[in-house]
């Protein structure tokens, strides 16, 4: 069996969860399988990948036009493959295309979908609208499709009631807990300004509608003053959204000592490090389909604070090794609470509840780090994986 992964993201080039999930994937099924990875960008060192630029005609074109650039190029070369599994929209196309072209069958992991990201438009314009037909056509035309948690399932079988329920399964994303461990390192901290002998609420993810970065913003400045509000926030979406972060920050800093924003994406190392000298990771997102975030501050021995929407609920064990902070959302695709100012203040109330007892916020810690051990790793992920392969393949 060949498989050929498409994919946007893949080592070094990753900026989100969808990245990392193809990482991890791709190592833990070249156990025992094949796999052929192709990906956007730069060309690799990694032996059996491929990456493909964007041809030149297309460079300064819409991006939606530059990604069909490169998927009919990662097309023509999946012949010979036993199956594709593409990732997410950008790759959505190569692997239909594949299916069509070459006759073999065509495997989709969601990682987030389109109608429930319609603040994408701000930054794809028109070409908005194309990523969400290349979406949908491929979702309902794979043999199966891969949603990463039960919450991700319902909702593609709510966006796409055209497919078939058999053929979507619910596959969780991992955690390598032997490469995201607590990491106790001073100069890390030193080099940042954080001081380990404060509490700290940290945040990490890209500057996106989906994260819920500007309700965040709000909750915290209710915090006591000698809490530390660590963000490493980067990769905005658009300026828009970059500009209403730096504003909300900038006011935040001016009212409290210890607010740290760290916008480079920090090496796996340096995260941990960051994590471990925390209290309490929190992940505000109004849509999240499971958070590979929650995952990475758990296996470090972190408690997470945490929406009650999408694949949250199936990570965070509320009461036990985080808690999740109920939401009311409005039902037009962008998850936007129904009472903005609530749901602000339910989450500020929930990390003054997980703030003030530091001693139980490390024991709930090391509960999330033995759940992330027991129930997210690797392995058995890639094994289920392989029973979606077969099942279409047999």
């Amino acid at each position: 069996m060949r498989i050929d992964l498409l994919t946007k993201e893949y080592p070094p080039e990753i900026y989100g969860g969808a990245g990392v999930h193809v990482a991890e994937l791709v190592r833990a099924l070249r156990v025992n399988t094949e796999v052929q990875v192709r990906c956007f960008g730069a060309p690799r060192d990694e032996a059996d990948v491929t990456a493909y630029a964007v041809p030149a005609e297309l460079v300064q074109a819409n991006s939606v036009l530059s990604t069909l650039g490169v998927d009919l190029q990662m097309a023509q070369d999946t012949a010979g493959a036993t199956l594709v599994h593409s990732h997410t929209w950008y790759a959505n196309e190569a692997g239909r295309l594949s299916q069509q072209l070459h006759g073999i069958p065509h495997v989709v992991t969601a990682h987030s979908l389109e109608p429930l990201r319609p603040w994408k438009a701000e930054q794809l314009g028109g070409g908005y609208r194309i990523s969400s037909e290349i979406e949908k056509n491929a979702f309902e035309s794979a043999d199966a499709v891969i949603a990463v948690s039960a919450g991700m399932r319902a909702d593609i079988l709510r966006s796409y009631p055209d497919i078939d329920p058999s053929r979507v399964h619910v596959v969780h994303n991992g955690i390598d807990c032997d490469a995201w461990k607590p990491t106790h390192d001073a100069t890390v901290l030193d080099r940042w300004g954080i001081d380990a002998s404060r509490p700290a609420v940290v945040f990490v993810g890209r500057i996106t509608r989906q994260k819920g970065l500007p309700y965040l913003l709000q909750a915290v400045a209710t915090l006591p003053t000698n809490v530390q509000i660590i963000l490493c926030a980067g990769a905005p979406d658009t300026p828009e959204i970059m500009l209403e972060v730096q504003t909300a920050v900038a006011a935040l800093q001016q009212d409290r000592e210890g607010v740290i924003w760290i916008e480079e994406h920090l090496p796996k190392h340096d995260l941990c490090a960051v994590l471990t000298a925390s209290t309490v990771f929190v992940c505000p997102s109004v849509y999240e389909p499971l958070g590979i975030v929650n995952l990475e501050a758990m296996a470090c021995g972190l408690p997470v604070v945490g929406t009650a929407t999408g694949g949250i609920p199936e990570v965070v064990d509320d009461g036990t090794t985080g808690w999740l902070v109920p939401i009311n959302q409005v039902q037009d695709g962008t998850g936007t609470p129904v009472d903005p100012a609530k749901f602000v203040g339910d989450l500020s109330s929930t990390l003054l509840h997980a703030l003030s007892d530091e001693t139980r916020a490390a024991t709930m810690g090391q509960a999330a780090r033995q759940r992330a051990i027991t129930h997210f790793s690797w392995e058995s992920i890639a094994a289920a994986t392989l029973a979606v392969y077969d099942s279409v393949t047999i």
